[in-house]
């Protein structure tokens, strides 16, 4: 895969959203976090960390105590389908599936 430099307007930007059962958070994270490594060598992987929501004063804030958000940054969309496809990611997948309730995606562009 050709290098695009980071800074480019095509590289995109990914907020997953996954909804985990009550109680299952620690467990989906500990999973998650194992599986980093192996998507930080991906090509095309940029950004890859899991979060979950802080409390603060912000009103605007709406928080989840079951949801880790997953924060990505790819060169591009090419990139972002091989990584949903990677064994890793199968694998991934199938150890936290009784974990997990639903997701959703958020991919993003520069403007």
């Amino acid at each position: 895969m050709d290098s695009v430099p980071v800074n480019s307007r095509f590289m995109i930007h990914v907020i997953a959203t996954i909804k985990v059962k009550e109680g299952c958070l620690p467990e989906f994270l500990k999973h998650f976090k194992a599986n980093v490594p192996n998507v930080l060598e991906e090509d095309g992987c940029i950004e890859y960390n899991p979060t979950i929501d802080t409390e603060t004063d912000l009103e605007a804030q709406q928080c989840d105590e079951q949801a880790a958000v997953i924060v990505e940054k790819w060169h591009d969309l090419p990139a972002l389908k091989a990584h949903l496809e990677a064994p890793h990611m199968l694998a991934f997948r199938e150890k936290v599936k009784d974990l997990v309730e639903g997701a959703s995606l958020k991919i993003l562009e520069n403007a």
